[in-house]
């Protein structure tokens, strides 16, 4: 990466957004050796400009940014990073430093993690993972059970069933999928080749 610091301070503006649910989490700054320091431990370290030192972002409280992205702006002087939050990003709390908290649109994605690691780590009170276990033939039923249940609920004028329903179907969907090694971005990746043709 040809990075151009600010010739005067040596900084860069890096944003930080959520790798599942693209909320951007904060915005900090980096000098050199932060960006290699970050690029080395695939935690996130900024240039504290208060403390006058290189600060990895939580190395007090745990709250640790874990990298899974870096790319930099076509005019290459801000970076931005996606990454993994350890904990709220926020000195307040909050997930984002960018006020109050709010149900991401990406919240499938965040799901589709959740499950993922309840049956990786093979949690024995999972409901996810006892169903993963259970095999294809029973994940594959539940898909289809659900399905059913929302045509029934779409013929009625119960909005609120329907939505349910509507998540019953696509939690169980996102089991299965995981059953099959297949994740949302395939499933996207397709349709979005297909809106290409039509």
């Amino acid at each position: 990466m040809n990075i151009k610091y600010d010739p005067q301070t040596g900084l860069i503006p890096v944003i930080i957004q959520d790798s599942s649910t693209l909320q951007v989490l904060m915005l900090g700054y980096m000098n050199a050796a932060a960006f290699q320091k970050t690029q080395e431990e695939r935690r996130v370290t900024f240039f504290s400009r208060s403390k006058n030192r290189l600060w990895t972002k939580g190395e007090s409280s745990g709250h640790y940014l874990m990298v899974n992205s870096i790319d930099l702006d076509c005019d290459q002087d801000t970076l931005l990073i996606k990454a993994t939050a350890m904990g709220p990003t926020c000195h307040t709390g909050k997930s984002s430093c960018f006020g109050e908290d709010a149900i991401p649109r990406g919240f499938l994605y965040v799901l589709q993690n959740i499950i993922a690691n309840r049956i990786d780590n093979n949690e024995q009170n999972s409901y996810t993972n006892n169903l993963y276990n259970r095999g294809i033939n029973k994940v594959a039923q539940k898909v289809g059970e659900e399905a059913v249940e929302l045509i029934i609920e779409a013929k009625d004028n119960n909005a609120n069933l329907f939505k349910n329903e509507a998540a019953d179907l696509l939690f169980h969907l996102l089991v299965l999928f995981n059953m099959k090694q297949v994740k949302l971005e395939d499933i996207e990746a397709i349709l979005l080749m297909r809106s290409k043709k039509s």
